[in-house]
């Protein structure tokens, strides 16, 4: 028995270095200042709170029930704010039209909403999307992709895909080419974004004008320093998934391949490990004290490297994806005014690496 214990060993730890040869990216942790500093403003206390609600909303709760609790919650984030936006629901792709007054419906955005791939909707990131439609002067197609673990994380993967080759050729009220095209996301959605970008590419098909990646996962084999380095400062990400840390790397790669049924490696899942060459104009944010620090500068800075003009902009002590606090946070008003800036520079041709990075 002991033998047949050991020859099950060997086997695992050979199969674990073939499918898991995981390459090193330490090499890409550059440091960089950050773009927003100091301390955060007093508003901050407030969105500490609504953290804190959130994980309340599922305190003694269990599987489905703590899952489903949490999306209830998040939907209610953009409840009592004025929000300038028409929301128009479709069925075909799922999701909804977010337009604000008076934009050109032939400039659009689609947008990938966050939540582990498991949670959010277009209803909890409306808060967002009627501020893109705004500064964008453009019609938004919130996706609503499906989510696990209902469905397999493919299933979300190519409802993207799809809302992507529908929204060229559709706006709001029908048939029409599209003459500006962005893509936006945040957090798993950021990783939908910017997987999206390279699967364009492969298809040939016509690539977005330019994409703005919010607090991105970008690789999930999670050996990012911050991964590990920011759990006691990241309010939301750590209480969930800090308890990664404790677990060995390849269980949570095997764990991973299991649950996505896609491995950690693949460029599917994260972004960094694709080529990432020949991309449109790319614009990064993030927090210096959240667990996804790391994994948007390794993106950043490779992305760079193969010559794609792609920018990080980092704020002090934020938490994840602290945008859907607008209007009520002025870090999330100040990013939104980066986001439009960004938009107008690579409308007017400029070029966008050189300029963001004299900012930086």
């Amino acid at each position: 028995m002991l033998w047949f214990f050991l020859v099950l060993l060997v086997i695992l730890v050979a199969a674990t270095y073939f499918l898991f040869r995981v390459e090193d990216l330490s090499h890409l942790d550059i440091q960089h200042q950050p773009f927003r500093g100091g301390p955060p403003s007093e508003e901050h206390r407030y969105v500490i709170g609504r953290i804190r609600e959130l994980g309340q909303s599922s305190r003694g709760l269990r599987g489905k029930a703590r899952l489903y609790a949490l999306r209830q919650h998040m939907d209610t984030l953009s409840e009592g704010l004025s929000l300038e936006s028409e929301f128009r629901p479709v069925t075909h792709p799922r999701g909804e039209w977010v337009i604000a007054p008076g934009v050109d419906t032939r400039r659009r955005v689609l947008y990938i909403h966050g939540g582990a791939w498991a949670a959010g909707s277009p209803k909890s990131h409306r808060a967002i999307t009627d501020r893109f439609s705004r500064i964008a002067n453009a019609a938004v197609f919130a996706v609503d992709y499906r989510l696990m673990p209902e469905h397999r994380y493919m299933d979300g993967v190519r409802d993207c895909r799809k809302a992507y080759r529908w929204i060229l050729e559709h706006g709001p009220d029908g048939e029409e080419p599209v003459s500006c095209l962005i893509i936006a996301g945040d957090s798993a959605g950021g990783s939908h974004t910017l997987g999206l970008l390279g699967w364009i590419k492969h298809k040939g098909l016509r690539q977005a004008d330019a994409a703005i990646a919010i607090c991105p996962s970008t690789d999930l084999t999670l050996t990012a320093p911050s991964n590990r380095a920011n759990i006691q400062t990241d309010p939301l990400l750590g209480p969930a998934f800090g308890g990664l840390s404790k677990v060995p790397l390849p269980v949570i790669w095997w764990v991973t391949l299991a649950a996505f049924r896609v491995s950690p490696l693949s460029p599917i899942a994260s972004p960094l490990r694709g080529d990432l060459h020949d991309l449109p104009p790319i614009l990064i944010h993030a927090s210096d004290s959240e667990m996804l620090l790391d994994n948007a500068r390794r993106y950043a800075a490779k992305a760079q490297s193969e010559g794609s003009p792609v920018t990080l902009h980092t704020w002090s002590g934020m938490v994840h994806v602290w945008h859907i606090f607008v209007p009520n946070l002025p870090e999330a008003e100040e990013a939104f005014e980066d986001i439009q800036a960004f938009l107008q520079e690579v409308e007017s041709g400029q070029p966008v690496q050189e300029v963001r990075l004299a900012q930086s």
